[in-house]
């Protein structure tokens, strides 16, 4: 009888056997489910813009008020509000800071892989990264 793989794990139950989560599959499944997040929040915040102001559609003047500098949320005090008041574009909004956000979990998620596999060099990479992804948010805060 042959060791069990990485893939596979012998269940307790004869005949079953169940499948072990490598890393791989969790970075994926991170990487998956925020783009799918991103994708659904960014959708229902159209569809939710587009239902609460039908005159997009048809007025050009109504469309560039919406997309124009000054009508965007520029903190996240305010896109939090835009979400409390069920506005599209704060979802909107939020769909793309979950995307934004999906890269640097996986960044977080692979420093605290390799931390439990003990590899001391990725974790100081993944560290730096981190840091460095992390710094580039505080400094890139427009106000």
């Amino acid at each position: 009888m042959s060791e069990p793989s990485a893939v596979e794990v012998k269940s307790t139950q004869p005949g079953l056997a169940r499948e072990a989560v490598g890393p791989e599959v969790l970075i994926s499944q991170l990487l998956r489910l925020g783009v799918l997040l991103s994708l659904s929040l960014v959708s229902a915040g159209m569809v939710l813009t587009f239902f609460h102001h039908p005159d997009y559609f048809s007025s050009t003047q109504a469309l560039q008020r919406l997309t124009a500098p000054e009508h965007t949320l520029h903190s996240l005090d305010g896109v939090l509000a835009g979400v409390e008041a069920i506005r599209g574009q704060a979802l909107v909004m939020v769909g793309l800071l979950v995307l934004m956000a999906t890269p640097v979990l996986r960044v977080a998620l692979s420093l605290l892989l390799f931390s439990r596999q003990r590899d001391r060099i990725f974790v100081g990479v993944t560290s730096v990264v981190l840091g460095l992804l992390l710094l580039s948010f505080l400094l890139g805060k427009v106000e």
